[in-house]
C-alpha cells in the first residue's frame, strides 16, 4: 500500500505492468492531450489518490498504441482499476466527481478511504 500524493505518470506498456505488478491496487486514467474532459478529471484522480489507498496512475495510450488494444480503450477518459495484476473495474462515461471515483475505487477493490 502506498500513499502518493499525486499520480504517477506512466510513458509505456512496460510502466504500467511493472506498477500494476507491484502494487496491490491500482487506479489509472487513460487520457490524451487536448482532451478537456481529461483535463477536468486529472484533479479528481489526483484527490483519489489522496483519499484512498490505491495507487493511481495516467497514462496517454498514444504514447503506447498496443494498450489501446490491450485494455480495449475505446474512448478517453476511460479510469482501469487493477487489483494483484488483473482488471477489476472500468469507468468509461465521461466526467465523474471526486466521490464517485472514490466509491468506483473503494467498492471494486480492497482499497480503503484514508480521509
Amino acid at each position: 500500500m502506498s500513499l502518493t500524493e499525486k499520480p504517477r505518470q506512466l510513458e509505456t506498456g512496460g510502466d504500467l505492468d511493472a506498477l500494476v505488478a507491484s502494487e496491490d491496487v491500482v487506479l489509472v486514467d487513460f487520457y490524451t492531450k487536448g482532451c478537456t474532459l481529461c483535463q477536468s478529471i486529472e484533479p479528481i484522480v489526483g484527490n483519489v489518490a489522496r483519499a484512498t489507498t490505491a495507487t493511481v496512475a495516467m497514462c496517454n495510450p498514444q504514447t503506447d498504441l498496443d494498450l489501446v488494444d490491450e485494455y480495449n480503450i475505446r474512448s478517453v477518459p476511460t479510469l482501469l482499476l487493477f487489483e494483484d495484476g488483473e482488471v477489476v473495474g472500468r469507468l468509461a462515461e465521461g466526467f465523474q466527481g471526486t466521490e464517485a471515483v472514490v466509491e468506483f475505487v473503494t467498492e471494486n477493490s480492497s482499497a480503503e478511504r484514508v480521509e
